[in-house]
């Protein structure tokens, strides 16, 4: 099922609770009072309160005639099934062949989407996508592994799949600047294109929400003059 976009609710969402990974866990806060729980929050680095800049992670020519932005949640089942299947489809056909510029942009439900953002994030652009690949399609076992904890380390585990090293993961998932920035980042995104549910689209400036390929290929075709 599709859920709802409330950004005055990622106050509860994100909100720092228990200490579940260790009895003091680390958090950072938002410009808008946003407390945030962090993986491996004894360690956490030090907020400093500065903005850090979010890079767009973008596929395809930068000059494409079409414009595609997703807003996904990696904790969204609908966005799972999505980058399983459509994805594929339309990278084949449309990103790999020039006609489209496609954008990812992450939606923050809740604390684990923020983790999988932060690890996905960890290598860079040039691993970005294939690590989103393995977020996705381990949604179901890494976001049912129990506890907070256990969650946290199979986002790691992932993150080693992908050939990232333990002390750089650490690093990246304790990032308490990095972490509020990409909420402010979200929510400014979210509020300017009036985004309410994931999987959501905005083909040229004009939004659109989940579809199948079929529609996806009459939209793009339509917007390509084709």
């Amino acid at each position: 099922m599709k859920q709802r976009m409330m950004t005055i609710a990622l106050t509860a969402a994100l909100a720092a609770g228990a200490g579940w990974w260790v009895t003091q866990p680390g958090t950072t806060t938002t410009a808008s009072g946003q407390e945030l729980v962090l993986p491996g929050a004894a360690n956490a680095q030090e907020s400093t309160g500065e903005n850090v800049e979010i890079t767009e992670m973008v596929l395809g020519a930068e000059d494409a005639p079409v414009e595609v932005i997703e807003y996904a949640s990696f904790t969204c089942p609908h966005c799972a099934t999505f980058h399983e299947g459509v994805f594929e489809d339309l990278k084949a056909d449309y990103v790999d062949t020039g006609k489209v510029k496609f954008v990812y942009r992450e939606v923050y439900f809740d604390r684990y989407g923020l983790w999988g953002s932060m690890i996905a994030r960890c290598g860079g652009e040039d691993r970005f996508f294939g690590i989103v690949d393995l977020i996705y399609g381990q949604q179901s076992e890494w976001s049912r592994a129990g506890s907070e904890a256990a969650i946290a380390e199979e986002l790691r585990k992932i993150g080693r799949i992908a050939g990232l090293e333990n002390d750089q993961l650490e690093a990246c998932l304790t990032d308490s600047d990095k972490a509020r920035s990409l909420i402010e980042w979200y929510q400014a995104n979210a509020e300017e294109h009036g985004i309410q549910s994931t999987p959501s689209f905005v083909i040229d400036g004009e939004l659109y929400s989940n579809m199948s390929y079929a529609d996806f290929q009459a939209t793009l075709d339509e917007k390509l003059g084709d």
